[in-house]
């Protein structure tokens, strides 16, 4: 059970708020959900079935109790933290973010969940806006252990912090706030790059696919690209590979592409993916991959730990 966080409020009971009510459900923390639309009831206790199924192959089996209200004050009442997965709109998040500020006592921690929303613009109408944090994951947070975590407060963004890390995530904390965060920049960067090799036609869809998942991916689910580097460089380390083949990376990051989301590449990436996926539906294609992430988590073991 987490020892910081006896109820847990969600705001948003998607895949996103099912997949964090799953896991904090099964430390054993009590679960309050919301949503506007009743019908979001069904889907959001299905899915945390599931998850928890694929949970305790992790050993987590704690039983916190799950209760869903179309009802905000019923769901916020007696949480002392919550967790926001409203849609991704400013305007939406700032109103929502009000109202929940409004309801809660001045001791509760607010997290947000925006994947490219700044803090400083969704907690402009808030009374209290040093006690809300973002707080990103990655889906399926119940699996993808990555929290990213930003606020004004330290210890606000201390509490949070811990409390994630009761739950078995791994957050980090951003020192300035930034469009996109960490991990989204990141990806967002080397998608770039996919798009461009398919633009340019240098390889099929699937043939970028595999580069990635069969070569660096494995390494990055182990370390990250600075420690790949460090070790890249031999006995000199980091300071060794910048010295000898830092200029190699400036000329790569000198050829890599701009591409443009045209109709035309847009339609050669769809084709791609359709080939790559086969006949297998989504739904097909995300049990796949939930597997491979348990098979991961149970298996890797971090280099910088």
């Amino acid at each position: 059970m987490s020892d910081t966080v006896q109820h847990f409020a969600i705001v948003g009971a998607g895949m996103i708020g099912a997949s964090w009510a799953a896991l904090a459900s099964a430390y054993g923390v009590t679960i309050s959900a919301y949503d506007p639309n009743p019908e979001a009831e069904a889907r959001f206790l299905s899915y945390i079935e599931r998850a928890r199924a694929q949970l305790t192959e992790l050993g987590l089996t704690g039983s916190g109790s799950v209760s869903f209200s179309t009802d905000l004050a019923m769901a916020l009442k007696g949480a002392s933290f919550v967790q926001e997965n409203g849609p991704e709109n400013e305007a939406v998040k700032r109103k929502l973010l009000a109202e929940i500020d409004a309801l809660l006592p001045p001791g509760a921690i607010i997290a947000s969940s925006t994947s490219a929303l700044v803090r400083s613009a969704i907690v402009a109408d808030c009374a209290r806006p040093e006690r809300i944090v973002v707080a990103h994951p990655f889906n399926p947070p119940h699996l993808v252990p990555l929290v990213e975590i930003v606020g004004a407060d330290p210890e606000v963004v201390a509490g949070a912090t811990n409390f994630y890390r009761a739950l078995g995530r791994r957050p980090v904390v951003l020192n300035r706030e930034m469009p996109g965060h960490i991990a989204n920049r990141l990806a967002s960067a080397l998608y770039r790059e996919a798009v461009h090799l398919v633009e340019q036609g240098v390889a099929s869809v699937a043939d970028i696919d595999a580069a990635l998942c069969n070569g660096p991916g494995l390494r990055w689910a182990l370390m990250g690209p600075h420690m790949t580097y460090h070790l890249g460089g031999g006995e000199g380390g980091i300071a060794g590979y910048l010295a000898h083949l830092g200029p190699s990376q400036v000329r790569r990051w000198q050829s890599l592409g701009n591409p443009s989301l045209d109709a035309d590449v847009q339609a050669k990436i769809v084709a791609g993916v359709a080939e790559e996926a086969g006949d297998r539906s989504i739904a097909e294609l995300e049990l796949r991959r939930d597997e491979g992430l348990l098979a991961l988590l149970k298996a890797r073991t971090l280099v910088s730990d």
